[in-house]
């Protein structure tokens, strides 16, 4: 069994959903504690499916039953201890895709979770939470909300075009910039920005700066990498800043980061 696996929705579907990802204790008989899950900059809709799952975030400690929960960009850590025989689903959704659906404020709404009933969920076909649920209809019905919705939503809205420009300028970028690329006001971008992700924009950015220097972190020859050089490729300022912005989120230096204690993202 793989505790940690990902799987991929198609082409049109994934301008909404960066992929999906399960942890798998069903058939395991002990309880698995203290994983640590980091920020990613994106929304996730979490199917809990038999026991619990424990969920400890900045701000709260959650005991997830079986059932659907609605989790909230997170800006530091999160700790989970999986129950025996419990399955949890998550669809992670970009940060813009929320934005698509204006009744949503999500403006004071940071490292929260919320349990949400079935009937809420906008997809055709009911999701179900059996255990052995096949993951393959689960892509099914997503893709087929998804791509609907980007048949519906052809041109894209400012809070995707802010995301869009970040990450073409490599996270390296104002909100002034920003701004003049988009030939709006700073102050509406950023309320605009807020009430859809619960980020600031800059705060988005340090996020996705973040993964991406624990990506390469993790992803590379420690013997060939060294700390003053990921610091330097992601822009930080020197190492002594990487090294203080990295301890904000994981309460740990980089040297003592240990991967093995994280869910982190396959390289695909």
């Amino acid at each position: 069994m793989n505790l940690y696996s990902e799987y991929y929705v198609n082409e049109k579907s994934e301008r909404f959903v960066n992929k999906i990802w399960c942890l798998d204790n069903s058939i395991g008989e002990s309880l698995i504690e203290n994983k640590l899950v980091l920020p990613n900059g994106c929304f996730n809709l979490a199917i809990v499916s038999g026991n619990s799952i424990e969920v400890h975030t900045s701000k709260n400690k959650y005991t997830m039953n079986e059932g659907f929960y609605f989790c909230s960009q997170m800006t530091n850590k999160v700790l989970v201890n999986i129950q025996p025989k419990t399955k949890v689903t998550i669809i992670q959704l970009h940060a813009w895709t929320l934005s698509m659906f204006p009744k949503y404020d999500l403006n004071n709404f940071s490292d929260a979770i919320i349990k949400i009933d079935a009937a809420e969920l906008p997809f055709q076909n009911k999701i179900e939470t059996d255990l052995n649920s096949d993951i393959s209809a689960l892509l099914n019905t997503i893709n087929s909300y998804f791509e609907e919705l980007n048949t519906s939503y052809p041109i894209k809205n400012t809070v995707e075009k802010i995301c869009e420009i970040i990450k073409f300028h490599n996270e390296e970028i104002t909100v002034s910039e920003i701004g003049k690329n988009l030939n709006s006001s700073q102050r509406s971008l950023q309320i605009k920005f807020k009430i859809a992700t619960g980020l600031t924009i800059k705060n988005y950015i340090q996020i996705l700066k973040f993964r991406k220097s624990v990506d390469q972190m993790v992803n590379s020859n420690p013997e060939k990498l060294s700390l003053t050089e990921v610091a330097l490729y992601n822009k930080y300022f020197d190492q002594s800043h990487f090294i203080k912005k990295f301890k904000d989120v994981t309460k740990t230096t980089p040297k003592t980061f240990n991967s093995d204690s994280y869910f982190l993202s396959k390289k695909r």
